[in-house]
């Protein structure tokens, strides 16, 4: 599945737009990230327990975004952004988003 942020793919035009496809993971710390984080905090700089966990959601976002966009039969996904809000203390939700599409080889 090739995923990009552009709304276009080189070689190729769209030949229909299939819709919005999403993936959307809610995390959290796990209890010794988020001591370690916590940890982190009082010193500053990168705090490498959050970032790990922020990774793993977006991988997990992007994964169900792309699952989705399978499963409607899509080439590709165009537009691909993500987004994150948080719910409460530590509870974040990612969401990957972008325009499941099929392709057409330029001739």
């Amino acid at each position: 599945m090739l995923v990009t942020t552009g709304n276009e793919v080189d070689g190729y035009s769209i030949g229909q737009y299939l819709g919005v496809v999403r993936g959307i993971v809610v995390r959290s710390p796990n209890l010794a990230q988020g001591f370690m984080g916590g940890i982190n905090q009082i010193f500053g700089g990168n705090i490498e327990a959050y970032a790990q966990v922020c990774e793993q959601a977006r991988q997990e976002a992007f994964d169900r975004m792309v699952m989705h966009a399978q499963q409607i039969g899509a080439d590709a996904v165009i537009g691909t952004r993500y987004d994150a809000t948080e719910f409460t203390t530590s509870v974040t939700e990612v969401l990957a988003y972008g325009t499941a599409v099929k392709l057409v080889r330029k001739a």
